[in-house]
């Protein structure tokens, strides 16, 4: 999770932390942090999820369309050569 961070590192964000928030407000910050990072791990799973839903319904669209018939159903008028032009 930290592979960027070294320990003397974290333990220097660690203090600073500790002096600017005070040790009563560190936890609550932790808890308060844990959570958003929560909301946006199901709301980008969530978007992830509805994307490749999109992306299947598409594909199925598509594909549906390549096998449809290309000529006009029978009971249908055929199309002159002035309406193709308009």
């Amino acid at each position: 999770m930290f592979s960027g961070l070294s320990m003397t590192e974290l333990l220097f964000i660690l203090v600073i932390a500790l002096i600017l928030f005070g040790p009563r407000k560190l936890p609550q910050l932790g808890r308060s942090l844990g959570q958003s990072l929560a909301q946006f791990r199901r709301a980008s799973e969530e978007f992830k999820r509805s994307w490749e839903e999109e992306i299947l319904m598409e594909e199925k669209r598509l594909s549906a369309s390549t096998w449809s018939p290309t000529t006009p159903p029978s009971g249908s008028p055929p199309e002159s050569k002035d309406d193709r032009e308009s």
